[in-house]
C-alpha cells in the first residue's frame, strides 16, 4: 500500500476516506440518537433522483444529488415536525419516488451514461479534488454547527419537549440535523455507495455509544473508528482488488463482530 501512495488518486481516496469517515461519525451518532436510521436510507435512496436530473440536465452529480438530497429532507422534516410516528410512511414514499425519478431521468437521457453502479457501490478511487473541496466544506460547516450550538443540538435530539420549554427553537434544529444529514449521506455515496450507506453511519457509531458517556465523546470515537475501518477497507480493496465501498464495510462488519465477542469481557473486567 505504501508504494501506491504515489498515485494522486490513491491519495485523493484516503483524504476523502478520512473527511467522509468523521462527518459520518459526527452526523450518525445524530442519527442513532434521534432514531433516524431509516431515515437516512431514504435519503440516499432518493439522493439517486437527484443524479438522474444532474444526468439529464448535465449537470455535476454532486450537485444534483445534494440540492435534491436537502429538499427530500426538508419536505421529511416538514411531514414529520409533529408526527415522528408517522415518519416511515413518509419516508418509504420519498424512497421509492426519488429512485423511480432517477431511473426515468437516466432512461430519457440521450447518448452515453455514465457508470451508475459506481453511485450505488461507491468510488471512491474516482474522488477529484473538486470532490474534496465539497467534503472538507461539509466536515468544517458540520464541527462548526457542533461547536457552538452543542447544547440545542444536544437537547433536541434527547428530549424535544423540554427543549421547547427551554426555549430552544425545535424546528429549526430539527432541519438543521436533517440537513447536515442529508449532505453527508451524499459524500458517503461516494465512498460507499447509496445501498451500503446505513452500515458506514451506524456499525461505527454502535460501537461507539458502548464505549461513550456523552454525545461528543460517541461523535469523536465514532469519527475514529469509521475512519479506521475505512482506511482497513482501502488496504484490502487495493490488495484484492475488490470494490472499495463493500469492502469497508465488510471490514466493519467484522470489527462490529469483534467488538461484540470481545465487549462483554471488557465490560465485566471495567
Amino acid at each position: 500500500m505504501i508504494e501506491a501512495l504515489q498515485f494522486s488518486f490513491i491519495q485523493h481516496a484516503l483524504l476523502a476516506g478520512i473527511l467522509v469517515s468523521f462527518a459520518s461519525g459526527i452526523i450518525g451518532s445524530l442519527i442513532v440518537v434521534n432514531r433516524m436510521v431509516f431515515l437516512a436510507g431514504g435519503i440516499a435512496h432518493a439522493s439517486y433522483g437527484g443524479i438522474g436530473v444532474a444526468v439529464f440536465l448535465g449537470l455535476p452529480i454532486f450537485l444534483g444529488a445534494s440540492v435534491f438530497a436537502v429538499l427530500a429532507a426538508l419536505f421529511i422534516a416538514s411531514l414529520t415536525l409533529h408526527k415522528r410516528h408517522r415518519m416511515d410512511t413518509f419516508i418509504g414514499l420519498i424512497w421509492a419516488v426519488g429512485m423511480a425519478i432517477g431511473v426515468v431521468l437516466i432512461d430519457l437521457t440521450p447518448g452515453y451514461h455514465v457508470d451508475m453502479i459506481s453511485y450505488l457501490f461507491g468510488s471512491i478511487l474516482a474522488v477529484s479534488t473538486q470532490d474534496l473541496y465539497f467534503m472538507s466544506a461539509l466536515l468544517g460547516v458540520t464541527v462548526f454547527v457542533m461547536v457552538f450550538w452543542y447544547r440545542e443540538i444536544l437537547a433536541v435530539s434527547y428530549d424535544s419537549q423540554y427543549a421547547s420549554l427551554r426555549g430552544i427553537n425545535v424546528a429549526l434544529w430539527y432541519r438543521v440535523i436533517l440537513i447536515l444529514s442529508a449532505l453527508t449521506v451524499v459524500v458517503a455515496i461516494k465512498v460507499v455507495g447509496l445501498i451500503l450507506v446505513i452500515a458506514m453511519l451506524t456499525i461505527p457509531v454502535y460501537i461507539a455509544e458502548r464505549l461513550s458517556n456523552s454525545l461528543r465523546s460517541m461523535m469523536f470515537l465514532s469519527g475514529l473508528i469509521a475512519t479506521l475501518f475505512t482506511l482497513l477497507g482501502l488496504g484490502v480493496s487495493y490488495y484484492y482488488n475488490i470494490t472499495s465501498g463493500a469492502s469497508i464495510i465488510l471490514i466493519s462488519a467484522m470489527g462490529l463482530g469483534l467488538f461484540l465477542l470481545l465487549y462483554p469481557k471488557l465490560k465485566a473486567n471495567r
